[in-house]
Protein backbone atom coordinates (compact mmCIF):
# COMPACT_ATOMS: atom_id res chain seq x y z
CA UNK A 1 0.00 0.00 0.00
CA UNK A 2 0.98 3.86 -0.50
CA UNK A 3 2.69 6.30 1.92
CA UNK A 4 -0.44 8.19 1.78
CA UNK A 5 -3.40 8.32 4.30
CA UNK A 6 -7.04 7.01 3.92
CA UNK A 7 -8.06 9.66 6.15
CA UNK A 8 -8.37 13.25 4.71
CA UNK A 9 -5.66 15.22 5.20
CA UNK A 10 -4.29 19.09 4.12
CA UNK A 11 -0.83 18.87 2.12
CA UNK A 12 0.84 21.71 0.55
CA UNK A 13 1.50 20.62 -3.23
CA UNK A 14 4.30 22.34 -5.33
CA UNK A 15 3.11 23.14 -8.75
CA UNK A 16 3.81 20.40 -11.08
CA UNK A 17 3.44 20.01 -15.25
CA UNK A 18 1.76 17.61 -17.07
CA UNK A 19 0.53 16.57 -20.36
CA UNK A 20 -3.13 16.08 -21.17
CA UNK A 21 -6.22 15.77 -23.55
CA UNK A 22 -9.13 17.73 -22.43
CA UNK A 23 -12.38 16.90 -23.51
CA UNK A 24 -16.02 17.40 -22.27
CA UNK A 25 -17.05 13.73 -22.34
CA UNK A 26 -19.99 11.88 -21.57
CA UNK A 27 -20.07 9.93 -17.70
CA UNK A 28 -20.93 6.91 -20.15
CA UNK A 29 -17.47 7.51 -22.44
CA UNK A 30 -14.74 7.95 -19.33
CA UNK A 31 -13.24 4.91 -19.63
CA UNK A 32 -12.47 4.70 -23.04
CA UNK A 33 -11.61 8.48 -22.74
CA UNK A 34 -9.19 7.66 -20.39
CA UNK A 35 -7.57 4.67 -22.02
CA UNK A 36 -7.21 6.87 -25.24
CA UNK A 37 -5.97 10.15 -23.27
CA UNK A 38 -3.34 8.05 -21.64
CA UNK A 39 -1.80 6.39 -24.56
CA UNK A 40 -1.62 9.50 -26.36
CA UNK A 41 -0.36 11.68 -23.58
CA UNK A 42 2.61 8.86 -22.75
CA UNK A 43 3.14 8.67 -26.51
CA UNK A 44 3.81 12.24 -27.00
CA UNK A 45 6.07 12.99 -23.73
CA UNK A 46 8.34 9.98 -24.92
CA UNK A 47 8.18 11.16 -28.73
CA UNK A 48 9.16 14.76 -27.55
CA UNK A 49 12.15 13.66 -24.75
CA UNK A 50 9.79 14.86 -21.83
CA UNK A 51 9.98 13.07 -18.50
CA UNK A 52 6.83 11.46 -17.32
CA UNK A 53 7.59 11.94 -13.11
CA UNK A 54 4.02 10.51 -12.09
CA UNK A 55 1.02 8.24 -12.12
CA UNK A 56 -1.77 8.81 -14.39
CA UNK A 57 -4.68 11.12 -13.30
CA UNK A 58 -7.67 11.94 -14.06
CA UNK A 59 -8.22 15.72 -13.66
CA UNK A 60 -11.95 17.16 -13.58
CA UNK A 61 -13.09 20.72 -13.96
CA UNK A 62 -16.89 21.34 -11.84
CA UNK A 63 -19.28 18.77 -10.91
CA UNK A 64 -20.38 16.35 -12.72
CA UNK A 65 -23.11 15.73 -14.35
CA UNK A 66 -24.51 13.36 -17.54
CA UNK A 67 -21.35 14.46 -19.17
CA UNK A 68 -17.90 15.79 -17.50
CA UNK A 69 -15.19 18.55 -18.36
CA UNK A 70 -11.98 15.95 -18.02
CA UNK A 71 -8.70 16.00 -18.18
CA UNK A 72 -6.28 13.24 -18.00
CA UNK A 73 -2.54 12.26 -18.19
CA UNK A 74 0.51 12.46 -16.81
CA UNK A 75 2.73 14.78 -14.87
CA UNK A 76 5.57 15.76 -16.43
CA UNK A 77 9.08 17.08 -16.22
CA UNK A 78 8.43 19.84 -18.58
CA UNK A 79 5.76 20.77 -20.63
CA UNK A 80 5.12 19.20 -23.94
CA UNK A 81 4.12 20.63 -26.98
CA UNK A 82 0.40 20.26 -28.64
CA UNK A 83 -0.11 17.16 -30.98
CA UNK A 84 -2.87 16.49 -33.67
CA UNK A 85 -4.06 13.92 -31.33
CA UNK A 86 -5.11 16.61 -29.03
CA UNK A 87 -2.05 16.34 -26.57
CA UNK A 88 -1.39 19.45 -24.49
CA UNK A 89 0.49 21.02 -21.81
CA UNK A 90 -1.00 22.04 -18.71
CA UNK A 91 -0.23 22.60 -14.73
CA UNK A 92 -1.53 20.90 -11.54
CA UNK A 93 -2.04 23.84 -9.14
CA UNK A 94 0.25 23.83 -6.37
CA UNK A 95 -0.40 25.56 -2.67
CA UNK A 96 -3.01 23.81 0.06
CA UNK A 97 -5.19 20.92 -1.08
CA UNK A 98 -6.98 18.21 0.69
CA UNK A 99 -5.64 14.82 -0.32
CA UNK A 100 -6.94 11.00 0.91
CA UNK A 101 -6.16 7.57 -0.18
CA UNK A 102 -8.71 5.21 -1.24
CA UNK A 103 -8.01 2.19 -1.54
CA UNK A 104 -11.31 -0.10 -3.66
CA UNK A 105 -12.94 -0.15 -6.75
CA UNK A 106 -13.63 2.60 -8.85
CA UNK A 107 -17.22 1.92 -8.45
CA UNK A 108 -17.02 2.84 -4.27
CA UNK A 109 -15.18 5.95 -5.06
CA UNK A 110 -18.12 7.92 -4.43
CA UNK A 111 -18.02 6.51 -0.95
CA UNK A 112 -14.71 8.67 -0.60
CA UNK A 113 -15.72 11.74 -1.95
CA UNK A 114 -18.70 11.50 0.50
CA UNK A 115 -16.06 11.33 3.10
CA UNK A 116 -13.77 13.80 2.44
CA UNK A 117 -16.49 16.46 1.65
CA UNK A 118 -17.89 16.17 4.92
CA UNK A 119 -14.40 16.36 6.33
CA UNK A 120 -14.00 19.71 4.17
CA UNK A 121 -16.99 21.10 5.37
CA UNK A 122 -16.52 20.21 9.61
CA UNK A 123 -13.25 21.86 8.87
CA UNK A 124 -15.01 24.83 7.38
CA UNK A 125 -12.84 24.46 3.88
CA UNK A 126 -13.95 25.25 0.83
CA UNK A 127 -12.87 23.11 -2.18
CA UNK A 128 -11.64 24.79 -5.78
CA UNK A 129 -13.28 24.44 -8.99
CA UNK A 130 -11.10 21.80 -9.78
CA UNK A 131 -10.05 18.47 -8.34
CA UNK A 132 -7.79 15.10 -9.43
CA UNK A 133 -7.40 11.79 -8.74
CA UNK A 134 -3.97 9.58 -9.27
CA UNK A 135 -4.05 6.50 -10.02
CA UNK A 136 -1.58 4.85 -7.94
CA UNK A 137 -1.65 0.81 -9.26
CA UNK A 138 -2.52 -0.88 -12.47
CA UNK A 139 -6.00 -1.96 -11.42
CA UNK A 140 -6.15 -6.06 -11.34
CA UNK A 141 -9.29 -7.65 -13.13
CA UNK A 142 -9.07 -10.24 -10.18
CA UNK A 143 -8.82 -7.87 -7.68
CA UNK A 144 -10.24 -4.80 -7.95
CA UNK A 145 -10.97 -3.89 -4.46
CA UNK A 146 -6.70 -3.45 -4.33
CA UNK A 147 -7.00 -0.31 -6.39
CA UNK A 148 -5.31 2.57 -4.85
CA UNK A 149 -6.58 6.15 -6.24
CA UNK A 150 -4.93 9.24 -4.25
CA UNK A 151 -7.87 11.86 -4.25
CA UNK A 152 -6.79 15.64 -4.69
CA UNK A 153 -8.75 18.88 -4.00
CA UNK A 154 -6.97 21.83 -4.04
CA UNK A 155 -8.93 24.73 -1.25
CA UNK A 156 -9.88 28.18 -1.65
CA UNK A 157 -8.10 30.42 0.23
Amino acid sequence: MSDYSTEPQIVILAPAHAAVVRENVPMSALTEFFDRAFHATIAAAQAQGVHVVGPPFGMYFGMPSETVDVAAGFPTASPVSPTDDGVTAADLPGGRAAQLLHVGTYDSLEGAYARLMHWLGEKGLQPADVMWESYLNEPEPQHPEASETLVTWPLVG
